[in-house]
């Protein structure tokens, strides 16, 4: 029987201790500067951080957490990525809250992928500030330059390969049918209108929803939905029971926000993020078919027109 209280109440106190993925900045400011606060990560530009920051915030730009030019959304070097959470000081027990600008929907995006990059390499005290650091200005918290000096850990990352999706498996979901594909891009992109820079083709996986990232925000606002409002954007996406759900866009920054949405804060269990997304997927020696690709035609003429406007603009 005291065997059974003692789990029952780690149970409990771990529940209550457990992160919650988004926080306001009034949650995030009362715990600023208490014993045992959050290790606030602030992936804004070295010149933003050292500007002005939330006390205590360490700076890990963005790019660090990204691909190389050609695929930004390949994931890095795991021996990169652990060197980088060993120098932010990170175990498991840490609570660690992202923190970017807050300009608009786009910024989320890193500040998701770095949050999804964080837990795929094992890390589950996570959190995000809701709204980045305009939200924290606008609510007028503390801000200053000092910069913190943090011990390394050790932690060794176990990487939770359920979370991942890579351009092999994406093209065994499609050859079995056996998940929901998400494309996280606005219209245009999903139309096959437009395409990234470094992408090869235009167009979309066959059989891709689409769920435009943008739809996560409160209207107006850079501030994401509650719980209530996530789990009705994503109810639109269709899928049958058991399937996973992959969420992709152009180079796994849009679709970080689906993730996000769809696994954090509305629940889902299942979801992937493609990483390399489009990019990486075009680039391949061997592309299979895609839904909504233009005519020869069309894409010809889309890169004329992007090699006059990169020329003369």
């Amino acid at each position: 029987m005291k065997k059974l209280l003692a789990i029952a109440l780690f149970a409990a106190a771990h529940a209550a201790w457990a992160a919650q993925p988004l926080l306001t900045p009034a949650e995030l400011g009362a715990q600023v500067g208490q014993a045992n606060a959050p290790r606030v990560i602030d992936i804004r530009d070295p010149a933003a951080y050292g500007a002005q920051h939330i006390p205590g915030a360490i700076s890990a730009p963005y790019g660090k957490w990204r691909g190389p030019a050609d695929n930004p959304g390949a994931l890095i070097d795991t021996a990169k990525l652990t060197e980088l959470v060993q120098s932010l000081g990170l175990t498991p027990a840490t609570h660690a809250v992202v923190v970017s600008t807050g300009a608009d929907a786009t910024d989320f995006g890193a500040a998701a992928r770095v949050y999804w990059t964080l837990k795929l390499l094992g890390l589950k005290e996570l959190s995000i500030l809701n709204g980045g650091m305009k939200a924290w200005a606008d609510a007028k918290l503390a801000q200053d330059a000092a910069v913190p000096q943090v011990a390394r850990s050790s932690y060794q990352p176990q990487v939770d390969a359920s979370l991942l999706a890579t351009r092999e498996s994406v093209r065994r979901n499609i050859e079995l049918s056996n998940a929901a594909l998400v494309d996280s891009r606005p219209e245009a992109f999903y139309q096959g209108k437009v395409r990234a820079p470094a992408a090869k083709l235009a167009g979309t996986l066959p059989g891709a929803q689409q769920l435009d990232f943008n739809q996560w925000f409160v209207p107006g606002t850079t501030t994401f939905v509650n719980q209530a409002a996530a789990q009705k954007i994503a109810a639109k996406v269709q899928r049958a029971q058991g399937q996973d759900l992959v969420a992709f866009c152009n180079t796994g920054h849009w679709a970080a926000t689906d993730w996000f949405g769809l696994s954090e804060v509305a629940g889902l269990p299942g979801v992937k993020l493609y990483a390399g997304s489009m990019v990486d997927w075009t680039q391949s020696a061997d592309v299979p078919p895609m839904a909504n690709q233009p005519s020869r035609f069309e894409a010809l003429a889309y890169d004329a027109r992007q090699w006059w406007e990169r020329k003369f603009k």
